[in-house]
């Protein structure tokens, strides 16, 4: 069980510059639009499932509710096509667990934020569950455990959402899953939304994944606009903690945004590129170190090699990128730039180690990516095997024991960008270039 007792009351700023940004800045603090169709009743609402623990066991799920709301239940069964196991929206032989809430002060008014844990479930199965108090009820909905061991399995990847998430945003997180309906999780790579703090902006995304976040565990890292200003400078978002449950694996003080899960055959690590970045370098080595599965996949917000004209990221590159090389990284999924660029075969490599250490046997793959309106135009600061600027994209990436394919595509569906990266013991991975003949867009 998640255990939060803390209240948290958001400050009413924004903070828009991080690491020297050249297109963004520090603007006055502005008051939020109060709409009131993103506030909270007794109804749960903003449901969303996240990994704390291991993903072939457990599950998290959070859900927001007004404040008359106490209680936090959830209930869950294996799934079943039978009628006859549903009677009146309740399931037969449903488990009952207990959850925990904490209050919540934002720009809208005061709320619940619920959390509770599912565990001891079995992997590779199927489960129902609703959450609510006993008398107001979610819905019934279903998501799939991981495997217990390496086997095949497809995820999402989305660059910054940001701005105009409700009516722009929406669509490509569902030409997402239209094409890959059974990915394992969906993760995005900062920036999910605009102002840090402002609640309407929070319920815009919630509201454009809809029912997705409730069904398909979602992995997040934060961007510098899940940060604003405080007394005591840049702050991460009250709202990020309560509303997701990510491990606490990561470097103290780190928490939730900093960490790591593995998955089938991947251990996925997610890194704080906002602070503390030169904290994180021990705590990473000890992680890819120790890692005993085949993939690695890192993302974090601010890119190794940055796409958008007149930004460079150097510190990030010089303390983080020497990791990525000696312990073979295999991909680096990154936002910001609101641009697109992925790494050629030419591009940014590993470097030979010595004594069999697993850099030998991968390059790394380098991606920035965005998938919400707001654009920004392209450089030319590194080789590249794919560019665009002035569209919306989403990613969609499976992996096999001895194979990765990825594509790219714009929010109508199109395929834009492809490669296939095969694992190959004792030697760098072969990167296949698979780009389609389509000319690049620059808008």
């Amino acid at each position: 069980m998640r255990l939060i007792s803390r209240v948290v009351v958001v400050l009413l700023c924004g903070w828009c510059g991080v690491l020297g940004s050249a297109h963004e800045g520090h603007d006055a603090p502005k008051p939020y639009p109060v709409k009131k169709q993103y506030r909270p009743t007794p109804v749960p609402d903003r449901i969303i499932l996240t990994w704390s623990d291991d993903p072939a066991t457990t599950v998290n799920v959070t859900w927001r509710t007004s404040v008359d709301v106490a209680q936090s239940i959830g209930q869950y069964a294996e799934a079943s096509s039978l009628v006859g196991d549903m009677q009146f929206g309740d399931v037969k032989h449903a488990q009952q667990v207990a959850g925990s809430l904490e209050s919540f002060t934002s720009d809208l008014g005061e709320a619940h934020v619920h959390s509770l844990k599912l565990a001891n479930l079995k992997p590779a199965t199927t489960y129902a569950y609703r959450v609510g108090d006993g008398l107001n009820w979610s819905e019934w909905f279903h998501f799939t455990t991981a495997a217990d061991k390496p086997a095949p399995f497809s995820f999402i990847y989305f660059g910054d959402a940001q701005n105009a998430v409700r009516s722009l945003w929406s669509r490509v997180v569902r030409e997402a899953h239209s094409e890959a309906p059974r990915a394992a999780f969906m993760l995005h790579a900062g920036d999910l939304i605009n102002r840090a703090n402002a609640d309407n902006e929070w319920g815009e995304w919630f509201s454009a994944g809809g029912f997705l976040n409730a069904m398909i565990p979602s992995i997040a890292t934060p961007g510098n606009h899940e940060y604003g200003l405080s007394v005591a400078g840049s702050q991460l978002t009250g709202h990020w903690r309560p509303q997701f449950a990510f491990p606490l694996n990561g470097p103290p003080g780190l928490e939730e945004t900093a960490y790591y899960l593995d998955y089938q055959g991947a251990r996925i690590i997610s890194l704080n590129s906002n602070e503390r970045q030169q904290e994180q370098i021990a705590w990473l080595e000890e992680v890819l170190k120790n890692n005993p599965h085949r993939w690695t996949i890192v993302t974090f917000h601010h890119p190794v090699y940055s796409a958008a004209k007149d930004r460079d990221n150097g510190n990030i590159r010089n303390w983080w990128k020497p990791l990525f090389d000696k312990y073979g990284v295999d991909l680096v999924l990154q936002g910001h730039d609101h641009t697109y660029a992925r790494s050629a075969k030419g591009g940014p490599k590993n470097v030979n180690v010595p004594d069999g250490v697993r850099g030998q046997q991968a390059n790394t793959v380098y991606v920035v990516s965005v998938s919400g309106p707001k654009m920004y135009p392209l450089g030319d600061a590194w080789q590249v095997s794919r560019n665009a600027s002035g569209v919306q994209l989403y990613q969609v990436i499976k992996v096999f024991p001895e194979r990765v394919q990825y594509e790219a595509r714009l929010a109508t569906g199109e395929l834009y960008d492809a490669f296939t990266l095969n694992y190959r013991a004792d030697q760098p991975n072969e990167l296949i270039e698979q780009t389609p003949p389509t000319p690049e867009i620059r808008k």
